[in-house]
């Protein structure tokens, strides 16, 4: 990092020797707009991958890799000749059940009328309704199983399930596949596309204002830089915000939604999802040339009595040429700026000059 150097430990002698001349800024605070940055990946809005529900081997593949497919357009088909036998035989099934239904009704409305006039033993009668309500459970079972074949010969056809791009097949004609572990083929929506970013918990409240303030937000809230740092021209909004924070990392994950008709987003990039930062308070900046850093932590000099103290300081967003202080400051104090090479916690100072106030 620009301006950031390593941090002496403070020595005996801290004190020995002239005070040594530094330049120092007066903490203060002051309005700032900024944005925050945050890796994002970038994933389809709808995704599917395609399986065959039934066995056998494909013998129709109808569709160019990589292309615009419609719902419902056919892509592959699996041999259908047997689906095809067993729903014809299912269907013949059916009607020997109907027939049969309707031979076992006309004995019972003939047996009726032979009992109204006594002409034929009751349990004669019986037996016919008893046939009767075998027929019916036959014709039932039937159905049930041209229904079965049915579906089954509508799997062997295989469809896109909604309009999106499909991927590079997985199986060639002629191979066997296996139901519900072949995959054949992902098919994916191309526009909107969503970017996913993981954010802190203590983030989650300004993030669930930028969802329910959506309709009131500048173009220019959510942005993205490209892999090959080109900041794309689509501006994007909150979808959803995940149903939990993660207890191992106190993290959340938010997804963004954008406009994608130039197909430059693809499923699986990443990008940096830059989010704008409008603080409704003035925030502690200070020159970034002011920071130290040591084993990933950072402190700044500040004057006390004529003597530098090393004070911790939590960082927030680092701007060209500036840093945004979350803690560890205090306004009006003064930090020293320039010649920190020479300074350990404790040694005597002298102010040469005083910074000017920072501007946007």
């Amino acid at each position: 990092m620009s301006g950031i150097l390593s941090c002496n430990k403070p020595e005996s002698n801290a004190n020995a020797g002239n005070p040594v001349p530094v330049n120092v800024f007066t903490v203060q605070k002051q309005p700032i707009s900024y944005y925050d940055i945050f890796p994002g990946s970038v994933v389809a809005l709808n995704e599917v991958e395609l399986r065959s529900e039934v066995a056998g081997f494909i013998t129709g593949i109808y569709f160019r890799e990589g292309e615009l497919v419609r719902k419902g357009t056919k892509l592959y088909e699996i041999d259908r000749s047997r689906y095809q036998a067993s729903y014809q035989q299912a269907k013949a099934n059916v009607d020997i059940a109907t027939a049969n239904v309707e031979r076992a009704q006309r004995y019972v409305n003939r047996f009726s009328k032979l009992m109204e006039q006594d002409a034929i033993a009751h349990q004669r009668y019986e037996d016919s309704q008893t046939d009767l309500q075998n027929a019916n459970l036959e014709l039932v079972s039937a159905k049930a199983g041209l229904e079965k074949a049915r579906t089954e010969l509508s799997y062997s056809l295989i469809t896109a399930p909604f309009d999106g791009i499909i991927g590079i097949s997985q199986v060639k004609l002629g191979a066997l596949v296996t139901p519900g572990q072949t995959l054949l083929n992902t098919i994916s929506t191309d526009s909107p596309m969503c970017v996913d970013i993981i954010v802190n918990e203590k983030e989650l409240e300004r993030f669930r204002k930028l969802a329910n303030e959506a309709a009131e937000l500048a173009d220019s809230t959510f942005r993205i830089t490209l892999p090959d740092n080109s900041v794309y021209n689509e501006h994007g909004r909150i979808q959803v915000i995940d149903r939990a924070i993660d207890p191992q990392t106190g993290t959340i994950k938010i997804r963004l939604e954008f406009p994608n008709k130039d197909r430059k987003l693809i499923a699986g990039m990443s990008c940096k999802v830059n989010v704008l930062h409008q603080g409704t308070e003035d925030e502690f900046v200070i020159p970034s040339r002011s920071l130290m850093e040591q084993m990933s932590e950072y402190f700044v000099f500040v004057v006390d009595s004529q003597k530098v103290k090393q004070t911790k300081v939590t960082l927030g967003a680092m701007l060209v040429g500036r840093a945004v202080i979350r803690e560890g400051l205090a306004e009006g104090q003064q930090i020293v700026t320039d010649g920190l090479q020479k300074l350990q916690n404790g040694v005597a100072v002298v102010i040469e000059d005083q910074d000017e106030v920072l501007t946007d």
